[in-house]
């Protein structure tokens, strides 16, 4: 999906928390000048990126231990013998 700098909004969403959650959220919010529904947007958006299967950073750490970059290990054993624990 391409983001464009105004995207319109035409739905709202109602969540449930706890007081405190919310006092912490909004104070963190004002702390950083950004609207609190940005926020949830850009978490939301993070949250989907991170569902993707295979999302970027799986394919990232696939390509490294093929190319040799990375190894990996048969065992916890075998990596605290190779670290010398």
């Amino acid at each position: 999906m391409k983001k464009s700098l105004k995207m319109a909004k035409e739905v709202q969403m109602s969540i449930k928390m706890e007081p405190e959650l919310r006092e912490q959220f909004m104070a963190a919010a004002i702390t950083l000048h950004r609207p609190a529904a940005q926020i949830v947007r850009d978490l939301m958006r993070s949250f989907i990126a991170c569902q993707e299967l295979p999302n970027a950073d799986t394919i990232a750490a696939i390509h490294a231990v093929e190319s040799g970059e990375y190894t990996t290990h048969a065992g916890t054993a075998d990596l605290y013998l190779k670290l010398g624990i």
